[in-house]
């Protein structure tokens, strides 16, 4: 099934089930927030996010470095060189607004959650924004996706433990996190400090399972990296309970 969606690029993935703030201020993405409040409020009012391979999340907008006689880079694909499809990682997330507040400056304030895993098929930059031809992907289980989400439970406490390290806050308790498969899979990928590359990996798992193998093995990497250093920045997800609201 293929659908065709307005589409935001950003310097990192989303996941589903994951709350998304987002300040909006280029010209290019205050027009599709303006497209999509004039859906009625009773339908859900959809954009897909997409992780920025090559190129930059916000646009030149005025001469600079290293050419100062450059002219900025304008239009919905600007940032993303000729062909935008290749700029962006190839599998993305359906972001479901909440929230689209606009202010007195005309930028705005937006809160949406994802939803669903989509793949990118096509581009078009002929309008104000970039839409894209999406094709959903569906979630399957895999094998023992049930045993390997309590061992990455397990396993993401204790790499809570060691970021938060003896001297910190106490942790919220193992009660306070989701047994879901699906659920734990996505929480614990957008939870761990990766960089995107790894974190588009596991958004592109083939399935639960296997999402969930490759975050028992970075999580027990990371620990045990963690283990060895005198000292690391603590993240806010160590210091209360971790939520998808």
């Amino acid at each position: 099934m293929t659908v065709r969606l307005p589409l935001f690029p950003l310097n990192s993935v989303l996941f589903p089930g994951l709350v998304l703030p987002l300040n909006v201020f280029e010209e290019r993405y205050r027009a599709m927030m303006r497209d999509l409040l004039k859906t009625p409020e009773e339908e859900a009012r959809r954009f897909a996010v997409v992780a920025i391979r090559d190129g930059h999340e916000v646009a030149q907008s005025a001469p600079g470095m290293p050419d100062p006689t450059a002219l900025p880079d304008r239009g919905p694909a600007a940032g993303f060189g000729p062909d935008p499809l290749q700029a962006f990682h190839g599998v993305g997330c359906v972001a479901d607004a909440a929230t689209i507040r606009e202010r007195a400056d005309g930028t705005f304030e937006v809160l949406a959650t994802g939803t669903t895993r989509v793949r990118l098929l096509s581009v078009d930059a002929s309008g104000p924004f970039l839409t894209a031809e999406l094709e959903e992907l569906p979630d399957e289980t895999g094998e023992e996706a049930g045993a390997l989400a309590e061992g990455v439970l397990r396993a993401f406490r204790q790499y809570q433990k060691r970021l938060a390290g003896a001297r910190e806050r106490s942790l919220s308790t193992t009660a306070d996190l989701p047994d879901q498969p699906s659920v734990v899979s996505y929480l614990v990928a957008a939870a761990m400090m990766l960089d995107t590359p790894t974190k588009q990996r596991l958004l592109q798992s083939p399935d639960i399972a296997s999402r969930l193998r490759d975050e028992l093995k970075l999580l027990r990497t990371e620990t045990s990296i963690i283990r060895t250093l005198p000292s690391l920045p603590a993240s806010d997800l160590t210091r209360g309970p971790t939520s998808l609201n």
